[in-house]
């Protein structure tokens, strides 16, 4: 399978060792500029219904989680757990799917190893 990279990092002139560098590291600081955008981005997702919601940022650290008293239950703490789990599950499956969206729009169609 053969990937694209946005024409800006695409090789101008045929064997032109200097600006591929150039272009490799232009594509490295694009990375790390929105890396660091999304770790700052707070996400907000909810799950059960909205008994649950959840914000956390890009960088995976979890600010706030706001239960609906619905569901609280002192003789059901099963259903609280799972719905929780939920709502974890919900919010890191967005920031995946944010990141790697943002991501390919640097990349193009590149898959990096290790990049998310």
């Amino acid at each position: 399978m053969k990937s694209r990279l946005p024409k800006e990092y695409q090789n101008k002139g045929a064997g032109n060792m200097n600006s591929m560098i150039k272009q490799a590291q232009k594509m490295q600081e694009d990375i790390e500029r929105v890396q660091a955008e999304l770790d700052e981005r707070e996400f907000t997702a909810s799950a059960a219904g909205g008994m649950i919601e959840l914000t956390m940022t890009g960088g995976k650290e979890l600010k706030s989680v706001t239960l609906n008293p619905d569901c609280v239950d002192k003789d059901n703490i099963e259903d609280l757990q799972d719905i929780i789990v939920a709502g974890v599950n919900a919010i890191l499956k967005q920031i995946e799917e944010v990141t790697a969206t943002e991501m390919e729009k640097v990349t193009g169609s590149v898959n990096i190893p290790g990049l998310i």
